[in-house]
């Protein structure tokens, strides 16, 4: 769904970025040809600025999206022509910028139903085996999800400069190896698919909780993530785990209107109002999860996904089936194991077996290198400490997680606990 045209200009533009970037991407990289893809990169930014200097003078177009995808096609048109690029491919741009035989924009069925296709194309071309794992996954959120460089960089928690090597090879071995957007089959596209639901993983986890900054949740990010996900599962090369991914997705989507509260703080999933859990989202959740049942093997997005489906399920934080949930981690732990998979279950140990035992399997992580720059293993360890009593050592952990990156949101509650251990107001700077 498209943004209001009366909204302020720069919000228009920024929603319509983070929801068309990616289609203009794989639209115009199907015309050009995936050699191109920086060409067709550079002209959907210039698309983008040029809107974000002319709209609030001039006035928002009547159908924003099509002037966008307009003038990155003219704009590509001439680059071709610059750079004297003349083959079947720049005759074909150039019909279309003429307008002859020229497809409808956004909002027609058949050109919509030509950019979903575009899109999944793009999207497992990003996920070639030929490609590096790292580099597969940032080049699907670069040129799918729309993400810039410096958020690429956060997710994976690395350099700039790292991301940008990553792009660059990923894009020079598309060119070397001449891979193009025909749909894989049997076992490659098997191995496209598993890159292709780890990188819309990564993108949801992105917007569902940043690692730094102000705002704790970037629900468009979520949403595009989402909708990605529903692009796999409603294709022609649809899995069980992709049904499986929309399923986990949802649910996680559906808290997002409980996880934080009218000030902006952020609210733990044993405090939430769950009457503010999106109905609809979970709906979509249990449909995908009876779906995703079809299949013989379960991934590790099956099981995640029936842990967060107790989590919808439960009335509360008491009602909810911790044997149950212990016993999906440790499946989990078999096929999938992680430091924060081994976190999370530590919590669920906690709540089946008692906190002593949790501390024991938190501190079993303490030495885990991956986890030094994490402050929710402190920040856990602290609020098992205080269910067993110990203030102290509570705040001494506490004080240790608010050394760690976390978002403002999660320093201010950090801040807050620290507090109920000290007996004093909380101070927030």
């Amino acid at each position: 769904m498209e943004p209001e045209t009366n909204a302020p200009a720069h919000e228009l533009v920024d929603h319509l970025f983070r929801n068309r970037a990616g289609q203009m991407v794989a639209y115009l990289t199907r015309l050009l040809g995936p050699e191109h893809l920086d060409t067709a990169e550079e002209v959907v930014q210039e698309a983008v600025l040029k809107a974000l200097q002319t709209w609030p003078y001039s006035g928002t177009p009547e159908n924003p999206a099509g002037w966008l995808f307009r003038v990155a096609r003219n704009a590509a048109f001439d680059v071709l022509k610059h750079e004297k690029l003349v083959c079947q491919k720049s005759v074909e741009l150039g019909v279309l910028v003429d307008g002859a035989g020229a497809p409808d924009l956004p909002g027609d069925p058949e050109f919509e139903e030509q950019l979903r296709d575009d899109e999944l194309r793009m999207l497992l071309m990003c996920c070639h085996p030929a490609i590096s794992r790292d580099a597969r996954l940032a080049l699907s959120l670069k040129t799918v999800g729309g993400f810039s460089t410096r958020e690429i960089a956060r997710a994976f928690l690395s350099e700039e400069a790292a991301i940008l090597q990553r792009l660059v090879r990923a894009k020079r071995q598309i060119r070397i190896d001449g891979i193009g957007l025909e749909l894989p089959r049997g076992e490659a596209l098997a191995q496209r698919l598993d890159s292709a639901l780890e990188a819309i993983y990564l993108m949801f986890n992105e917007g569902y909780a940043t690692h730094s900054g102000t705002e704790l949740i970037r629900k468009e990010l979520c949403g595009e993530a989402l909708r990605l996900a529903q692009l796999l599962a409603d294709s022609s090369v649809s899995t069980p785990a992709c049904h499986a991914l929309v399923a986990l997705l949802a649910f996680q989507a559906a808290r997002l209107p409980a996880r934080v509260d009218g000030r902006g703080e952020l609210v733990l999933l044993e405090d939430q109002d769950r009457t503010l859990w999106n109905q609809a989202l979970l709906a979509v959740g249990f449909l995908h999860m009876s779906l995703c049942a079809e299949g013989v093997e379960v991934s590790a997005f099956h099981l995640q996904a029936a842990i967060a489906a107790l989590h919808a399920s439960a009335e509360g934080d008491r009602q909810t089936d911790w044997v149950k949930m212990l016993d999906l981690y440790d499946q989990l732990m078999e096929i999938s194991p992680s430091p924060v998979v081994a976190l999370n279950r530590a919590v669920v140990v906690a709540k089946v077996k008692g906190a002593p035992e949790g501390l024991e399997e938190l501190r079993r992580l303490a030495d885990d290198r991956s986890l030094q720059n994490y402050y929710l293993l402190p920040a856990t360890e602290a609020s098992l400490l205080l269910q067993i009593g110990d203030k102290d050592g509570a705040a001494r952990v506490f004080r240790e997680a608010l050394k760690r990156p976390c978002s403002e949101p999660e320093k201010r509650l950090l801040i807050q606990r620290l507090a109920q251990c000290e007996l004093i107001a909380p101070c927030f700077y």
